[in-house]
């Protein structure tokens, strides 16, 4: 456990610093090429939970310290312990003393190693109290910024609660079953068979009673079924494609979208995004699942005129760029890593894209403005001024009743996403 405490505090470290939880992971996966599988689940454990649960933990940590320690990542084992003691099934004794050990590592001060042992022992003691008393502060109750609290509770007053507490659950595994190869009742006992019990929650979204490594999905290998968000499956359906049309799927990557695309209609489909690594995760989803999309092309969507060929699209998913607010559940790091300040950034980005994708949308077309934010300075708001510089274009209504506004929030069995359909007349 040393071992991975301690990669564990590097890994918070470099991504409170600035970084992203996945990049730095991918990075140590590198650098520390033979850890165990177990050793990588404790560390994805360790790092995700600390971020997960930052305000509580950096709450109690300030009650328990008089000041933070001078060598941070002597804080971040603290914090980690203290997950770990809230969180795991470990020994309380054993947690205790491998931090006691690990800190060894990290400093020669005995002095050091006392205050870890001692903080630690104290938390220990005086639990019950030291949870109430950071539950008493806000970032302590619901782990997030304040100003992201506040304005949850100015824009969703009567949810901001559930939206908070379902940020700070662990994610879903849900899956996309193929139907153009197999049905839903069919698949659903092929996991049966195979020890998985799931259960619908969409019309082809089943959500596994337990997580599992994507190898033991039946048919996984064979395109049979997909891992993917239940919110984000309504993309696909919501944009109505039809057979024989001319379809462009922007913001692409890592491609789920696109191969549902595929799957629901025999579409002339382009692919796009502007990131070259990413793509050929598209490629490798396409390939697995026996689809092929028309075109693949590494480009920016707000600049058409240096890759589209003239030709106009039928329908558009316009999939953009944005705070990811709404996925928090599977990255605690965004929460901490944004800045209320990036709200206006983005929606200058959004804005830039919708308008030139716009342009090469056929009349009588249908584009699917998508973000995985919950903010209505990316989604409601963007759309009205959009709808105000655009005589051509009115909102369809969309028929899925937890869509309310264009807004799905977060819930145990979702993320949050943002989904209008704009008809070009």
């Amino acid at each position: 456990m040393i071992k991975t405490q301690l990669i564990a505090v590097s890994v918070v470290s470099k991504v409170l610093a600035g970084s992203s939880l996945t990049a730095v992971l991918l990075e140590c996966w590198q650098q520390h090429a033979t850890l165990s599988g177990q050793q990588k689940g404790a560390i994805q454990d360790f790092s995700y939970g600390v971020l997960r649960f930052y305000g509580q933990l950096s709450e109690i940590l300030a009650i328990l310290l008089s000041k933070p320690p001078q060598d941070k990542k002597i804080y971040y084992l603290l914090l980690i312990s203290l997950y770990q003691l809230l969180y795991s099934k470990l020994p309380a004794y054993t947690i205790v003393n491998q931090a006691v050990a690990a800190s060894r590592t990290l400093t020669r001060s005995i002095k050091i190693q006392g205050l870890v042992n001692a903080v630690l022992r104290n938390f220990i003691r005086q639990k019950e109290m030291l949870l109430a008393k950071a539950a008493e502060k806000e970032v302590g109750l619901y782990s997030h910024p304040q100003w992201w609290i506040d304005k949850l509770r100015a824009q969703y007053p009567h949810h901001f609660h559930a939206v908070l507490n379902a940020d700070n659950k662990r994610p879903p595994m849900t899956l996309r079953v193929n139907q153009s190869k197999i049905n839903i009742a069919a698949y659903k006992q092929l996991l049966a068979n195979s020890g998985m019990e799931s259960r619908l929650i969409w019309p082809e979204a089943l959500m596994l009673n337990k997580p599992v490594g994507v190898e033991k999905l039946p048919g996984f290998n064979d395109g049979l079924v997909s891992i993917q968000d239940a919110g984000a499956q309504l993309a696909a359906p919501l944009l109505d494609v039809q057979q024989g049309m001319r379809v462009l799927d922007a913001c692409a990557a890592p491609g789920g979208k696109s191969g549902h695309l595929l799957e629901l209609a025999d579409i002339s489909l382009t692919v796009l995004d502007n990131n070259k690594s990413r793509l050929i995760q598209v490629k490798q989803n396409l390939e697995r699942l026996q689809k092929r999309a028309a075109c693949i092309v590494c480009a920016d969507a707000a600049h058409p005129d240096v890759w589209w060929d003239g030709k106009l699209f039928d329908r558009i998913l316009a999939d953009v760029p944005c705070s990811s607010s709404g996925v928090v559940c599977r990255h605690p790091d965004i929460k901490w890593l944004r800045r209320e300040s990036d709200l206006q950034k983005f929606s200058v980005q959004q804005q830039a894209i919708l308008h030139a994708l716009w342009q090469i949308l056929a009349r009588n077309g249908k584009l699917l403005y998508a973000t995985c934010s919950i903010f209505p300075e990316e989604n409601k708001l963007l759309i009205k001024q959009f709808l105000q510089q655009h005589s051509d274009a009115r909102i369809e209504p969309l028929s899925e009743p937890k869509i309310q506004d264009g807004q799905l929030l977060p819930d145990i069995q979702h993320d949050g996403f943002f989904y209008t359909r704009l008809h070009k007349r």
